[in-house]
């Protein structure tokens, strides 16, 4: 056996989700329509929050980053499923195997910090208003939006770093569509206590935390939206995070739903729901929350395509 971060194989092969034809086929059209779905759809949130001043504003700084998070959280894994349908082979390197685990962790870890950080930014618009601008100014924004990125490459780092310890011997295939660590470390010959340990203490944090933050600020702006007299002013306080809610509720229902429940299915099919779910089915929805529940956003779009087609 090899010792340090050495392996004896060079790369590993990937199943994906069925090794059916006729299901690959399906999948191969499903995936690639979402995909597309998904770019397209952030693409147009970031492009209509880059061109309208008016949406330069705190809580769409924070949306353009988590539109970027969700294009890139589904371009580490589908173009690269999408490619072995077409091409036949279930090949990966060992090096872009780890690189593409890298990144998986580091785009939906961000999705989470970001959630928190757009959670405290609704509990400071409802909560203090005369105070917003005060609070949130400019250099606390870009603090809240480097420190996601920060955190979320160090989670990914350490992951990385304690898995190139790990050796890989006979045994190079992954009964998953992308290198998750999981499976990589259900396929390793080593020792793997330590990194399920950290595993499960940094995922736990990662997890706790901003759902913590998200949870006070909810309870504070429930507390201050039941204080306005008027029905008409408690729904427009509260539409203004209506989108968010939606987006949170989505996001821990899925890790509830896969993860908590029990289920009847095999571990290694639970997984890949559950990665499919936070990979490429909450990325694609984020866009048809934000634009359908907010009016700032569509009123923006609708402009843009206007002057698209006046300019044909």
């Amino acid at each position: 056996m090899h010792q340090g971060n050495q392996t004896s194989i060079s790369e590993f092969l990937l199943l994906g989700l069925s090794n059916e034809i006729e299901k690959q086929n399906l999948l191969y059209v499903l995936f690639l329509g979402m995909y597309l779905v998904t770019v397209v759809g952030n693409g147009l949130i970031i492009l209509a929050i880059s061109l309208d001043s008016y949406l330069h504003t705190p809580m769409y700084l924070f949306l353009a980053n988590l539109s970027f998070a969700d294009i890139s959280s589904i371009s580490t894994s589908v173009p690269k499923m999408l490619m072995n349908i077409q091409t036949k082979r279930q090949s990966i390197s060992y090096e872009s195997c780890i690189t593409q685990m890298y990144f998986s962790i580091v785009f939906v870890v961000i999705d989470n910090f970001l959630l928190g950080v757009m959670a405290y930014d609704r509990f400071v618009a409802i909560c203090h208003p005369l105070n917003y601008t005060t609070i949130m100014q400019p250099r606390l924004c870009i603090l809240l939006t480097i420190i996601p990125w920060v955190l979320s490459n160090i989670v990914a780092l350490t992951h990385t770093l304690l898995l190139l310890e790990l050796c890989f011997c006979d045994n190079n295939t992954l009964s998953h569509f992308f290198c998750d660590l999981a499976s990589l470390l259900k396929l390793s010959c080593s020792d793997t206590v330590i990194n399920e340990l950290v595993l499960f203490i940094v995922g736990l944090s990662v997890i706790t935390f901003p759902f913590a933050l998200i949870l006070f600020s909810y309870i504070c702006i429930v507390r201050a939206v039941l204080i306005i007299s008027s029905t008409e002013g408690k729904w427009k306080a509260f539409s203004t995070c209506a989108s968010h809610l939606t987006v949170v509720l989505l996001f821990y229902g899925t890790i509830v739903g896969v993860y908590f429940f029990p289920s009847s299915t095999h571990p290694d099919d639970r997984d890949k729901i559950g990665a499919v779910l936070f990979t490429v089915v909450t990325p694609m929805m984020n866009p048809f929350i934000y634009t359908l529940r907010n009016k700032d956003i569509k009123g923006t779009l609708r402009k843009l395509i206007n002057k698209k087609t006046s300019c044909l």
